[in-house]
């Protein structure tokens, strides 16, 4: 039986979830790796490795969600809480695009007031000031949003989309099924509510991303079940642009866990690329998994190393620091025997000679 499926998987066909779960459980490290890599390649016949310059701009840390794995959230009242001012904001994007940034990435908390007129305010503000794609505000703030504003979810979405908002970040889906959710994130949206924002996003012409955090408490036939519903809805709407596995972090969170090991996470990486037949791009996390784990993960599906991460806060709010250049990156992705190639949100080439 494990043969016959890993040739459905050599052979590109579609895996069904007991298919996969047989792979997960049953195919040695070494088979899923040549597995995954095989179905990167006919992804992407040519040996480019795409990465984007990007910046984390977290615009506030207030949240009412009270998520246990998360260790950057402050309550309302906090004398360390902040939600950061337009001057300072323009100071984080101009020093991103003087480093050849091309996006940033904005998430913050589920603010209990700030109204969406703050939102097309903020967007407005950046927009006029700067030629910067803006990838921005996840499912749980979009839905939270709506539930304060008591609108409709797509006039949201339109009135943000008018002012600036071009595609949609994966963050906030931990794993879309609602018993590990109601454990992990009881305040934060369901999982249903997640995939409807990507839905109505992608409908509007918007590309999102998906991500998966995994390694705490749910099963693995959780995170098969997640995989499924992301190719379930890209089945739908192909929209999204790619898929971001990454491992959970405990250190100064409420929520105990072992660490996800090296070989947890390059298994899940194939995985995901085997089960996700139509998301073209599979992203590493060496930002918590550290570089070398990551150079390996391009052997194991994966094709994009992600963003340089000019500021990140989240993931170091958990006492994980891993730190890389955009230099150091393209070294790495040279030295497993890639062409490093600098992208857009749309995984579109940067003619970025000058760099190489």
């Amino acid at each position: 039986m494990l043969d016959s499926i890993a040739e459905k998987a050599w052979n590109g066909e579609r895996l069904t979830k007991k298919e996969s779960l047989v792979l997960w459980e049953k195919a040695d490290f070494y088979t899923l790796a040549a597995l995954a890599h095989h179905r990167r390649f006919s992804f992407h016949p040519d040996h480019v490795v795409t990465y984007v310059i990007d910046r984390n701009i977290n615009y506030s840390n207030i949240c009412i969600s009270g998520c246990r794995f998360c260790a950057f959230y402050r309550q309302p009242g906090a004398e360390d809480g902040y939600v950061l001012s337009h001057e300072e904001l323009a100071a984080k994007i101009e020093e991103t695009i003087a480093l050849g940034g091309t996006q940033i990435l904005m998430q913050g908390g589920l603010h209990p007031g700030l109204g969406l007129s703050f939102y097309e305010e903020m967007l407005g503000f950046i927009k006029e000031r700067f030629p910067i794609h803006i990838h921005g505000f996840s499912p749980p703030e979009i839905i939270h949003l709506a539930r304060t504003e008591g609108m409709d979810l797509e006039e949201i979405l339109r009135r943000l989309q008018l002012r600036g908002l071009n595609s949609i970040p994966g963050g906030g889906a931990e794993i879309l099924v609602d018993e590990v959710r109601s454990r992990i994130s009881p305040a934060k949206c369901s999982s249903d509510e997640w995939l409807e924002v990507m839905a109505c996003a992608h409908g509007l012409g918007m590309k999102t991303t998906a991500t998966m955090m995994f390694g705490h408490i749910e099963t693995v036939e959780q995170r098969l079940e997640h995989l499924l519903r992301i190719r379930e809805l890209q089945d739908r709407t192909a929209g999204f642009t790619a898929f971001i596995p990454w491992s959970f972090q405990p250190q100064n969170t409420a929520l105990r866990a072992t660490p996800a090991t090296a070989v947890d996470y390059l298994r899940t990486l194939a995985i995901s690329r085997l089960v996700l037949d139509n998301v073209r791009n599979l992203q590493v996390s060496w930002v918590t998994m550290g570089s070398g784990v990551a150079q390996v993960a391009l052997q194991f599906g994966a094709n994009d190393f992600g963003s340089t991460m000019i500021e990140e806060n989240v993931v170091a709010a958990a006492g994980v620091k891993h730190r890389l250049s955009v230099e150091e990156i393209r070294r790495i992705i040279t030295d497993a025997g890639y062409e490093p190639r600098q992208r857009t949100m749309s995984y579109e080439l940067i003619d970025d000679t000058a760099t190489r």
